[in-house]
C-alpha cells in the first residue's frame, strides 16, 4: 500500500476511508474518477464533505510515475488539494 497522505488534501482519516473502499495505491487513486472519490467523502459525512478531490487523481498519477519533484512543486501552489 502507498502512503496516500502524500497527496495534498488527503490526511490519515481520508486515507482510511479510501483504503476501506479498496483504494490503497497511487495508481488506483489515479484511475478513480473524481465523482467516485466525492461519493466516498459524502458517504463518510461530516467534515469530509468539504474536501475537494479534484486534483487528487492527477497528483496520484505523478506519484505513481515517481515524478516527486514535479509533484512537490505543484503541491506548493495547491491549497488543501485545490487549485
Amino acid at each position: 500500500a502507498d502512503d496516500l497522505s502524500k497527496i495534498e488534501g488527503i490526511g490519515p482519516a481520508i486515507q482510511g476511508h479510501l483504503n476501506a473502499a479498496g483504494i490503497v495505491s497511487f495508481a488506483q487513486l489515479a484511475s478513480t474518477p473524481v465523482d467516485d472519490i466525492r461519493g466516498l467523502l459524502e458517504a463518510a459525512g461530516g467534515a469530509f464533505t468539504g474536501h475537494d478531490p479534484t486534483t487528487w487523481p492527477q497528483q496520484a498519477a505523478m506519484a505513481a510515475e515517481g515524478r516527486w519533484e514535479e509533484l512537490q512543486a505543484w503541491q506548493i501552489e495547491l491549497n488543501g488539494g485545490r487549485m
